[in-house]
Protein backbone atom coordinates (compact mmCIF):
# COMPACT_ATOMS: atom_id res chain seq x y z
CA UNK A 1 0.00 0.00 0.00
CA UNK A 2 1.28 3.43 -0.91
CA UNK A 3 1.07 6.77 0.85
CA UNK A 4 -0.44 10.08 -0.19
CA UNK A 5 1.21 12.99 1.59
CA UNK A 6 -0.46 16.39 1.61
CA UNK A 7 2.47 18.80 1.78
CA UNK A 8 2.08 22.49 2.68
CA UNK A 9 4.42 24.83 0.83
CA UNK A 10 5.45 28.43 1.64
CA UNK A 11 2.87 31.18 1.13
CA UNK A 12 5.70 33.69 0.72
CA UNK A 13 9.11 33.26 2.29
CA UNK A 14 10.89 30.17 0.96
CA UNK A 15 12.09 29.37 4.49
CA UNK A 16 8.53 28.67 5.63
CA UNK A 17 8.70 24.97 4.91
CA UNK A 18 9.36 22.17 7.38
CA UNK A 19 12.29 19.77 7.33
CA UNK A 20 9.81 16.91 7.13
CA UNK A 21 8.13 18.43 4.08
CA UNK A 22 11.49 18.68 2.31
CA UNK A 23 12.27 15.06 3.14
CA UNK A 24 8.91 13.88 1.82
CA UNK A 25 9.36 15.82 -1.42
CA UNK A 26 12.80 14.27 -1.89
CA UNK A 27 11.58 10.73 -1.24
CA UNK A 28 8.28 10.84 -3.15
CA UNK A 29 7.96 8.81 -6.31
CA UNK A 30 5.77 11.54 -7.78
CA UNK A 31 4.97 15.13 -6.81
CA UNK A 32 1.53 16.34 -7.87
CA UNK A 33 1.66 20.10 -8.48
CA UNK A 34 -1.06 22.68 -9.04
CA UNK A 35 1.39 24.50 -11.33
CA UNK A 36 4.56 22.60 -12.19
CA UNK A 37 6.40 25.85 -12.96
CA UNK A 38 5.71 27.30 -9.51
CA UNK A 39 6.61 24.06 -7.74
CA UNK A 40 9.68 23.73 -9.97
CA UNK A 41 11.04 26.97 -8.52
CA UNK A 42 10.64 25.61 -4.98
CA UNK A 43 12.26 22.29 -5.83
CA UNK A 44 15.18 24.00 -7.56
CA UNK A 45 15.68 26.27 -4.54
CA UNK A 46 16.13 23.20 -2.33
CA UNK A 47 17.91 21.11 -4.96
CA UNK A 48 15.18 18.47 -5.08
CA UNK A 49 15.02 16.32 -8.20
CA UNK A 50 11.38 15.31 -8.04
CA UNK A 51 9.20 13.94 -10.81
CA UNK A 52 6.38 16.44 -11.31
CA UNK A 53 2.88 15.75 -12.60
CA UNK A 54 0.21 18.39 -13.12
CA UNK A 55 -2.81 18.09 -10.80
CA UNK A 56 -5.22 21.02 -10.55
CA UNK A 57 -8.92 21.84 -10.40
CA UNK A 58 -9.32 21.56 -14.17
CA UNK A 59 -7.94 18.03 -14.51
CA UNK A 60 -8.32 16.42 -11.06
CA UNK A 61 -11.46 14.49 -12.02
CA UNK A 62 -9.57 12.95 -14.94
CA UNK A 63 -6.27 12.20 -13.22
CA UNK A 64 -7.38 10.98 -9.79
CA UNK A 65 -8.21 7.41 -10.86
CA UNK A 66 -4.69 6.84 -12.20
CA UNK A 67 -3.21 8.35 -9.03
CA UNK A 68 -5.24 5.92 -6.90
CA UNK A 69 -3.84 3.06 -8.99
CA UNK A 70 -0.31 4.31 -8.29
CA UNK A 71 -1.09 4.32 -4.57
CA UNK A 72 -2.43 0.77 -4.79
CA UNK A 73 0.84 -0.21 -6.48
CA UNK A 74 2.73 1.05 -3.43
CA UNK A 75 4.00 4.40 -4.64
CA UNK A 76 4.62 7.39 -2.37
CA UNK A 77 2.92 10.48 -3.75
CA UNK A 78 3.19 14.06 -2.52
CA UNK A 79 0.50 16.62 -3.31
CA UNK A 80 1.36 20.32 -3.24
CA UNK A 81 -0.43 23.49 -4.29
CA UNK A 82 1.16 26.74 -5.42
CA UNK A 83 1.23 28.01 -1.84
CA UNK A 84 -0.11 26.91 1.52
CA UNK A 85 -1.91 23.69 2.39
CA UNK A 86 -3.65 21.77 -0.43
CA UNK A 87 -7.40 21.52 0.08
CA UNK A 88 -7.68 24.90 1.82
CA UNK A 89 -9.13 27.00 -1.03
CA UNK A 90 -6.81 24.98 -3.30
CA UNK A 91 -7.09 21.66 -5.15
CA UNK A 92 -6.78 18.60 -2.94
CA UNK A 93 -10.13 17.70 -1.40
CA UNK A 94 -11.31 15.50 -4.28
CA UNK A 95 -8.12 13.43 -4.39
CA UNK A 96 -8.04 13.01 -0.61
CA UNK A 97 -11.67 11.92 -0.56
CA UNK A 98 -11.15 9.35 -3.29
CA UNK A 99 -7.95 8.02 -1.71
CA UNK A 100 -9.67 7.61 1.66
CA UNK A 101 -12.64 5.91 -0.01
CA UNK A 102 -10.24 3.50 -1.71
CA UNK A 103 -8.68 2.61 1.63
CA UNK A 104 -5.32 4.20 0.85
CA UNK A 105 -3.04 5.86 3.40
CA UNK A 106 -3.32 9.66 3.57
CA UNK A 107 -1.27 11.94 5.80
CA UNK A 108 -1.40 15.74 5.89
CA UNK A 109 1.78 17.40 7.10
CA UNK A 110 1.43 20.48 9.32
CA UNK A 111 2.74 23.66 7.79
CA UNK A 112 2.07 26.95 6.07
CA UNK A 113 -1.40 28.32 5.44
CA UNK A 114 -2.32 31.96 4.96
CA UNK A 115 -5.31 32.36 7.25
CA UNK A 116 -3.65 31.39 10.55
CA UNK A 117 -1.05 34.21 10.66
CA UNK A 118 -3.66 36.66 9.35
CA UNK A 119 -6.11 35.66 12.08
CA UNK A 120 -3.59 35.74 14.93
CA UNK A 121 -2.04 39.06 13.82
CA UNK A 122 -5.45 40.74 13.44
CA UNK A 123 -5.82 41.28 17.17
CA UNK A 124 -9.39 39.97 16.96
CA UNK A 125 -10.57 37.01 19.06
CA UNK A 126 -9.10 33.80 17.68
CA UNK A 127 -10.41 31.26 20.19
CA UNK A 128 -13.46 30.70 17.96
CA UNK A 129 -13.60 31.53 14.27
CA UNK A 130 -15.18 30.48 10.99
CA UNK A 131 -13.26 30.10 7.76
CA UNK A 132 -15.23 31.13 4.66
CA UNK A 133 -12.50 30.90 2.03
CA UNK A 134 -13.46 32.79 -1.13
CA UNK A 135 -17.02 34.13 -1.14
CA UNK A 136 -19.20 33.30 -4.17
CA UNK A 137 -18.52 35.85 -6.89
CA UNK A 138 -22.08 36.00 -8.21
CA UNK A 139 -24.79 33.45 -7.41
CA UNK A 140 -25.35 33.13 -3.69
CA UNK A 141 -23.03 35.97 -2.73
CA UNK A 142 -25.63 38.23 -1.11
CA UNK A 143 -27.16 35.27 0.73
CA UNK A 144 -23.76 34.29 2.11
CA UNK A 145 -22.99 37.85 3.17
CA UNK A 146 -26.34 38.18 4.89
CA UNK A 147 -25.78 34.91 6.77
CA UNK A 148 -22.46 36.21 8.09
CA UNK A 149 -24.00 39.38 9.51
CA UNK A 150 -25.12 37.55 12.67
CA UNK A 151 -22.06 35.31 12.99
CA UNK A 152 -20.65 35.70 16.51
CA UNK A 153 -17.29 34.09 15.75
CA UNK A 154 -14.42 35.92 14.06
CA UNK A 155 -14.78 35.53 10.29
CA UNK A 156 -11.89 34.76 7.92
CA UNK A 157 -12.27 35.42 4.19
CA UNK A 158 -9.86 35.05 1.25
CA UNK A 159 -10.03 37.71 -1.44
CA UNK A 160 -8.18 38.94 -4.51
CA UNK A 161 -6.83 42.51 -4.55
CA UNK A 162 -9.14 43.29 -7.47
CA UNK A 163 -12.30 42.56 -5.46
CA UNK A 164 -11.11 43.67 -2.03
CA UNK A 165 -12.70 47.11 -2.00
CA UNK A 166 -16.04 45.78 -3.25
CA UNK A 167 -16.05 43.03 -0.61
CA UNK A 168 -15.15 45.40 2.23
CA UNK A 169 -17.97 47.74 1.20
CA UNK A 170 -20.47 44.90 1.01
CA UNK A 171 -19.37 43.64 4.44
CA UNK A 172 -19.85 47.15 5.83
CA UNK A 173 -23.32 47.32 4.26
CA UNK A 174 -24.54 44.10 5.91
CA UNK A 175 -22.60 44.27 9.19
CA UNK A 176 -22.26 47.98 9.81
CA UNK A 177 -19.24 50.13 9.10
CA UNK A 178 -18.11 50.13 12.74
CA UNK A 179 -17.43 46.39 12.79
CA UNK A 180 -13.71 45.80 13.61
CA UNK A 181 -11.67 44.09 10.91
CA UNK A 182 -8.24 43.70 9.42
CA UNK A 183 -6.75 43.09 6.00
CA UNK A 184 -3.53 41.10 5.74
CA UNK A 185 -1.64 40.92 2.48
CA UNK A 186 1.62 39.46 1.18
CA UNK A 187 1.92 37.25 4.26
CA UNK A 188 5.56 36.30 5.04
CA UNK A 189 6.82 38.26 2.02
CA UNK A 190 9.01 41.38 1.99
CA UNK A 191 6.05 43.75 1.76
CA UNK A 192 3.85 41.98 4.32
CA UNK A 193 1.22 44.31 5.77
CA UNK A 194 -1.68 44.08 8.20
CA UNK A 195 -4.11 47.01 8.17
CA UNK A 196 -6.49 47.13 11.14
CA UNK A 197 -9.54 49.28 11.83
CA UNK A 198 -13.28 49.35 11.27
CA UNK A 199 -14.76 48.23 7.98
CA UNK A 200 -15.44 51.88 7.09
CA UNK A 201 -11.83 52.79 7.86
CA UNK A 202 -10.55 49.93 5.74
CA UNK A 203 -12.78 50.98 2.84
CA UNK A 204 -11.36 54.50 3.12
CA UNK A 205 -7.79 53.22 3.30
CA UNK A 206 -8.01 50.96 0.27
CA UNK A 207 -9.90 53.57 -1.71
CA UNK A 208 -6.77 55.72 -1.61
CA UNK A 209 -4.20 52.90 -1.47
CA UNK A 210 -4.58 50.22 -4.13
CA UNK A 211 -4.05 46.74 -2.60
CA UNK A 212 -1.58 44.27 -4.06
CA UNK A 213 -0.86 40.61 -3.45
CA UNK A 214 -2.88 37.85 -1.86
CA UNK A 215 -5.46 39.08 0.66
CA UNK A 216 -6.94 37.70 3.88
CA UNK A 217 -9.83 39.63 5.47
CA UNK A 218 -10.57 39.06 9.16
CA UNK A 219 -13.82 40.47 10.58
CA UNK A 220 -14.88 40.55 14.20
CA UNK A 221 -18.00 38.62 15.11
CA UNK A 222 -21.30 40.22 16.06
CA UNK A 223 -21.51 41.33 19.69
CA UNK A 224 -24.65 41.20 21.81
Amino acid sequence: MGMLYIVPTPVGNMEDITLRALRVLREADIILAEDTRTTGVLLKHYDIQGRLLSHHKFNEHGTTASIIERLKAGQTIALVSDAGTPGISDPGFFLVREAVAAGENVQCLPGATAFVPALVASGLPDDRFCFEGFLPQKKGRQTRLASLANEERTIVIYESPYRLLKTLQQLADVMGGERPASVAREISKIHEECVRGTLDELVQHFTTTAPRGEIVIVVGGKKD
